[in-house]
Order: C-alpha cells, then structure tokens, then sequence
C-alpha cells in the first residue's frame, strides 16, 4: 500500500516544493510597493532562488539514494520553514535575497523524485512515471496564480505566511506514508561522478535540459513582472497568463514522457528544438501581446515535452548512477531558468529592448537541434550495421 503511495506523494510534495520556489517573483509586483528595489536588481531578486534551487539538486538526487525519498522531503520541508518565515518579515532587499538563496531548497527536491519512483517500476514506464511526477511543475503555476489573488485581500506578507501552514502538512504526510524500506544505493559519490563525467551523453542531456526547463523557469520568474512592464497588463491578469504557460508546459510533460516510451526519444527532442528555434526568433521581433502569447504557448509546450522527453532518456543511459546524473542534469535545467532573466534585463538596460535575449535562446536551440540529429544517426547507425551484420550472416547460412 505505501508503495503505491509514492507516485502521488512525491507528486504533492513537489507541487508543495515548487509553490515555495515561485513566492518572490509571483508577488514581486506587491513586494515592490513596500521594499524599494532598483529596477535593474528586480531580475537578480527574482532569479536568486534558482541558484541554490539548482546547486542543491546534485546532492538531493544523491542523498535520495543513500536515505529514501521521505527522509530528504522531510528534512528539506523542516528546512523550509526558516526561509519563508524570514520572507513574511522582510522590510529590504537584502532581507528577500538572503531568504529567497534559501527558498531554493524547495526546487531542489525536484532530484529526489526522479531518482526514488523509478525503483517502483519497470523501465518500460520510467518516462511516463518521471513525466507524471514532473507535473508537479504545476506548483509553480499554483503560486503564480493563486498569490496575487489571496495578496490583494489579505497583503503579500501574510500570504507568504500561508505557506508554513502548508509545510508542516507535508511534513507529518511524509513521516506517516513515506516509504521507509526504500530500496537504498550507497555507491560513494565521486566513485558515481568518475564513473559518468566523461560520457558526453551527460553533457549533452544537461545542455538540452538546460534549455528545455531552463526557459521554463525563466518565463516563470520573468513573465508576472514584464506582462505589468511592457504590455500594462493588471497584476492578476499577469499572473494568470503566467499560470497558464506554467500549466500548459506542465501538462505536456507526462506526455512527452509516455510517447518518449513509445517512440524514438531523440527523434521527439528534433521536434522539440526545432519549435523552440522558430519560436524564440518570433519573441525577438517584439510583436504585440497575440502574437508574444503564440511564441510563449508554442514555448510551454516545446519545454513541458522536451522535460519529459529526457527524463526517459537519463535512466536509459545511465542505469547504475542515475542519482547523480538526475542531479547534475537537473542542476543544469535549473541554471538555465537563473541566467536568461539577469541577461535579458542587462540586455533591455543596454539597449531598450529585449529582441537580442530571445535571439540568442533561438541560436542555442538552433545548436541543441543539431547535436540532437547528431546523437539520433550516431543512435541508428549501430543498429544498422548489426542488422545488416544479421541478413549477411543469415545468406551466409542458406
């Protein structure tokens, strides 16, 4: 019974996880009437819980293995109650940097999940129970939702506070329905890395994750305060339009993952690098907001199937240090969801405009789009020649 438990579990409790990431820059356009904060900083503030959000997901995904999936949510959502507590009492920007570094810890356990359930099932259904389980994305179009809603009623402090309600839920579920007999892996951790740092198929699945939730978690932090910016949209209307990306992208991913267990995961991956070119070159003509919602939505649902998509591909290749391959590949996405939103407000600062930040992700995609046709025939060739290999030696025979 508890170990049917684990895939909606550790589902609700990356949703719960995500919800915290998200709280500075879902209530940013609050925040910034009482704590004064230069705009050329607003991005740094915003982006800052990415960082140890994304260092973290390299230890997590290893602890995942040497403790079990409950011991790490639990202590990481104890951990969490310090941080946004501090936020609820924040009167300066250092207040919301200092503890938004540490809300970081509720994007980390993204590692945890995807290393812990596949112990659960056969690999034929390790992409789509690794895309059900990335759902739990959804917690940051929950947040970036709901925030600015109960914020206009009852003040962005005490929303924040809300949160700690939610924590110490999660953490009596996990002390009573998660799995304590997880199956355990304790190979050392620099034995795991010597074991994968020179196989560039890691460098490549981080690179293309780098993009894929990379860019998901930058439209998140980025959207709800230039929809208010540059298209004057209303608070709450930001927020929405924000949630929806949020939730296209998210639903996209258990798909991405069923058809990656379906089909040919590298010939998806095509696909989904060539969308995001042709789209990330349209944001860069700055259209009108139609046409900017087209380029987003094609966005949100090249990253939510792209997200799946890999995360079939990691356990595939990397049966025996899938912990830390999670981590490191799971790190990178973060990364990239920390770097775009600093150098797209450098950008805008230097130029008054943003059409050079989207170029840029478009010629990125461009690149990944042709290391991912690279990898697809390198993929193939083997298999033909084995199979041209069997029909000689079959006409050998007769």
């Amino acid at each position: 019974m508890i170990r049917k438990m684990q895939l909606p579990l550790q589902t609700l409790n990356l949703i719960l996880g995500f919800m915290v990431w998200v709280i500075i820059s879902s209530l940013m356009p609050f925040i910034t009437e009482d704590i004064a904060i230069p705009p050329g900083k607003l991005a740094m503030v915003t982006a800052i819980p990415v960082v140890l959000g994304s260092i973290l997901r390299i230890p997590l995904g290893y602890y995942a293995n040497i403790f079990g999936a409950r011991i790490v949510f639990l202590v990481s959502f104890v951990l969490l109650l310090f941080p946004v507590y501090y936020i609820s009492e924040a009167s300066t920007m250092m207040d919301l940097i200092i503890g938004g570094l540490f809300l970081g810890i509720g994007g980390a356990v993204f590692s945890v999940g995807v290393t812990s359930l596949p112990k659960y099932y056969p690999k034929e259904r390790h992409g789509f129970v690794n895309g059900m389980y990335g759902v739990g994305n959804l917690g940051t179009a929950v947040t970036t939702f709901s925030a600015p809603i109960v914020a206009t009623q009852v003040g962005w402090a005490l929303t924040v506070k809300l949160y700690l309600i939610l924590l110490l839920v999660f953490i009596v579920l996990n002390f009573f329905f998660g799995d304590r007999h997880e199956t355990k892996v304790k190979t050392p951790i620099m034995e795991q890395i010597k074991g994968v740092y020179k196989n560039e198929k890691l460098w490549f699945f981080s690179l293309f994750y780098f993009i894929t939730f990379g860019s998901f978690v930058a439209f998140t932090v980025y959207l709800p305060n230039f929809l208010v910016s540059n298209f004057e949209l209303d608070k709450v209307d930001a927020g929405m339009r924000t949630a929806g990306f949020i939730a296209i992208a998210t639903f996209f991913r258990p798909i991405g993952g069923w058809l990656a267990d379906r089909f040919q995961p590298l010939f998806l991956l095509v696909g989904t690098f060539a969308v995001y070119t042709v789209a990330a070159i349209l944001l860069a003509f700055s259209p009108d907001i139609t046409l900017y919602t087209v380029g987003c939505l094609a966005i949100a649902v090249s990253a939510g199937i792209g997200n799946g998509v890999i995360f079939k591909l990691v356990p595939f290749y990397f049966n025996k240090q899938a912990g830390i391959v999670n981590g490191i590949v799971s790190m990178m996405g973060g990364l990239g969801g920390f770097f775009p939103p600093i150098l797209l407000s450098t950008i805008h600062a230097a130029t008054g405009q943003y059409s050079i930040g989207f170029m840029l992700l478009s010629q990125v995609a461009l690149a990944s789009l042709i290391l991912v046709i690279w990898l697809y025939y390198q993929a193939r060739f083997p298999v033909a020649a084995e199979q041209n290999r069997f029909e000689k030696q079959k006409e050998f025979q007769q």
